[in-house]
């Protein structure tokens, strides 16, 4: 943990991330002399970043002072957009949920979205007693054609956008990706993990090593568009047929079925409806089929089942786990855990703040801002 030379945003992470809480701490692990580290926390202090409490243990005199992170020293906003339904949360700079609501799906253009998003995210500040100025960065999960490094959803950037009401950085990724990265932090001590989203569409999110891989150009990931035998075509929005999101994904099981959407759907399996249980597993067995690939290339230590089909449609998943068990190797599956996401419907939200913070918190952003 040693950090040498240390700079502003270095001192930082050593208190945000390891919990250093002393100056003479700060000064041990980085080498730098009393006074530079009584300049630098002074710095962080005077920014919001970091407080000082007199709340150590006393040997008889003034009780020591001990560093904190500033998790209320501002506030990013987040939201998460699905292909039929969104969330828009306010979030600390801990990525703690402080305010939380309904948003608009991604059907439409983003044009059309973001003027919508920033009018909510106004209304959720104002609910949550947060002043717009508190705002230090943006976070924005969309599903499809994103372009993370440029940020840019469907050829459109979103900066200039955002800018226009809130003067802060603003990050996009896949709504996938995002989801991945909430779970991630919900897993502790895990490297490896392989998210599963299962809802109107099918799609993945791969942490190796720790980190999100997005793929040279973003596009890693899209298992629902991986072909799955059938016995007759079924055409895909990709324009290719028989992906396994157009047998088992959301609108696929819609069509073969009396209910009217997702939710509904998911309460016919929980009373038990032979089937729509039977529909369900067979789903839970050819997204399996992909799966088992992914875990054969992947060996992640968890996968990660999320989506308005998992949780409530156990037959869903035990049809999946049934085929990743007999199809993955026997040293892939070993130790594997198949299990429903830890977060729910708010793990986008928490893998946006992560994504903001990540990014506004680093050393290098913190040194130059």
């Amino acid at each position: 943990m040693p950090v040498t030379p240390a700079t502003t945003g270095d001192v930082l992470r050593l208190i945000r991330e390891h919990g250093v809480d002393t100056r003479a701490d700060l000064a041990r692990l980085t080498g730098l002399s009393r006074p530079t580290v009584a300049s630098r926390v002074a710095e962080l202090i005077g920014r919001g970043l970091v407080v000082e409490r007199a709340d150590g243990p006393s040997t008889g005199g003034r009780p020591p002072a001990r560093l904190r992170f500033h998790a209320a020293g501002g506030a990013v906003l987040v939201a998460n957009l699905g292909q039929s339904r969104g969330q828009l949360a306010v979030c600390d700079l801990a990525g703690t949920i402080l305010a939380r609501a309904d948003g608009p799906p991604a059907d439409v253009s983003p044009d059309a979205t973001i003027p919508t998003l920033l009018d909510l995210w106004s209304g959720l500040l104002e609910n949550a007693g947060v002043p717009a100025g508190a705002v230090r960065g943006i976070g924005l999960g969309v599903p499809d054609a994103v372009e993370h490094v440029a940020g840019r959803w469907d050829a459109v950037e979103i900066g200039p956008r955002v800018r226009t009401r809130f003067d802060v950085p603003a990050y996009l990724d896949n709504e996938v990706n995002a989801a991945a990265l909430g779970e991630h932090q919900a897993h502790p001590g895990v490297d490896d993990l392989l998210f599963v989203k299962i809802s109107t569409g099918i799609g993945a999110a791969i942490i190796a090593g720790g980190a999100i891989q997005r793929g040279a150009l973003g596009a890693a990931g899209e298992i629902g568009h991986v072909p799955v035998p059938a016995e007759t075509e079924h055409p895909c929005r990709c324009g290719n047929v028989n992906c396994v999101e157009a047998i088992a994904g959301g609108a696929a099981l819609l069509a073969r079925s009396s209910a009217a959407d997702l939710p509904a759907l998911a309460a016919l399996a929980r009373a038990g409806d032979p089937a729509t249980v039977a529909l369900l597993r067979d789903a839970g067995r050819r997204i399996g089929e992909v799966v088992a690939t992914a875990v054969n290339l992947l060996n992640p230590a968890v996968v990660v089942l999320g989506g308005d089909l998992v949780g409530a449609d156990e037959p869903l998943i035990a049809g999946l786990r049934e085929i990743v068990y007999r199809r993955a190797t026997a040293l892939a599956t070993r130790s594997l855990r198949i299990e429903p996401a830890r977060l729910g419907e708010t793990a986008g939200l928490t893998g946006c703040a992560a994504m903001v913070l990540t990014k506004i918190l680093s050393p290098t952003a913190v040194d130059t801002g």
